[in-house]
């Protein structure tokens, strides 16, 4: 059954919100302002609204790059979420929190996050439209209630925003880098040093535009931190911690060095693949992931046990550099 339907088209309501500058954000750009005042989650979608007149500032329109100055009135016209078009499937979720702010999830590999070309049935998103009845509806009508993603063949733990307030608060802690995130990865080859950090900007890549590098037009900085767990013979595994969350980052990072995820094709090619190493998708999981609760103000931390694939990827890895 087909489960992405086009909609009757609709006037939504419109939502007015107003700012006026005080000194402390004196020639801040307009954008990262209005992200700041939490008008809107995303920058993109803010950007969009003020080249098309939505947003003005003492009732004149501007650009996003807009220096403001103390005293600036501002007008924002931000439509409300429009309905979405998903139809709900009852797909298994493996629950680690819920209440009526927010969800914690550990996602299997394989399962996508939301719809996309060749994946318009079986995400994440339409299980959670069977499992929560009132999800937030700002990350718009694809991605409802998400504030990170994780990619396809990464396991792991995953917030989901139930309300709008929510949505705002887990974002604005993510673009602040305040969330603590901790993975853990097999990674090729024996890194030498027992911890480290690989500072490297990426983007789009210039020539393969599926994938992310450092040979990009327009490079955003990116870091990750590490730590040796365990050496094998022909692998480690390490603790990892992205202190940016760029689009395939980690792999992208360890690719960088030499050292690709094990099974990660796309980024390692034949060095990510071990004959002796049941290896089916990249060696990567969501181990930990903390948060201030959006509305109770307190510290919260959630983790998920490496997954079933993934020990017997360690356990052939001991076996393999075992003495003989």
């Amino acid at each position: 059954m087909k489960t992405l339907r086009r909609m009757p088209k609709a006037t939504h309501p419109i939502l007015s919100r107003e700012f006026t500058v005080t000194p402390k954000y004196a020639f801040e750009r307009l954008d990262h302002y209005l992200v700041r005042q939490q008008a809107h989650s995303s920058r993109t979608v803010l950007q969009r609204l003020i080249k098309k007149g939505e947003v003005r500032v003492n009732n004149r329109m501007v650009k996003p790059n807009y220096k403001i100055r103390p005293g600036d009135r501002v007008v924002c016209r931000i439509p409300t979420p429009t309905p979405l078009d998903l139809v709900p499937e009852p797909i298994p979720l493996d629950v680690l929190y819920e209440d009526p702010a927010l969800i914690v999830l550990n996602k299997p590999a394989g399962l996508v996050m939301h719809p996309a070309p060749g994946h318009y049935t079986g995400t994440l998103v339409h299980a959670l439209l069977a499992h929560c009845k009132d999800l937030s509806g700002i990350g718009g009508r694809e991605r409802p209630g998400l504030v990170h993603r994780l990619d396809k063949d990464t396991s792991g733990v995953i917030v989901v925003a139930k309300t709008d307030s929510a949505h705002r608060s887990l974002s604005q802690q993510f673009k602040a880098h305040t969330i603590v995130r901790q993975y853990q990865a097999l990674v090729a080859g024996r890194l030498r040093k027992g911890s480290g950090t690989i500072d490297l900007a990426i983007g789009r890549d210039r020539w393969e535009r599926k994938k992310i590098s450092h040979r990009t037009a327009r490079p955003r900085e990116a870091r990750t931190t590490y730590r040796v767990i365990e050496r094998f013979a022909a692998a480690t595994r390490v603790e990892v911690f992205p202190r940016t969350g760029r689009t395939h980052q980690i792999r992208v990072h360890f690719a960088s060095q030499g050292h690709p995820i094990l099974g990660d094709r796309v980024y390692g090619g034949r060095s990510a693949v071990l004959e002796s190493v049941p290896a089916d998708r990249q060696m990567l999981h969501a181990e930990r992931l903390g948060f201030i609760h959006p509305e109770r103000k307190e510290y919260i931390e959630f983790s998920a046990p490496l997954p079933a694939d993934m020990e017997r990827a360690v356990e052939a890895l001991r076996r393999f550099s075992a003495p003989r």
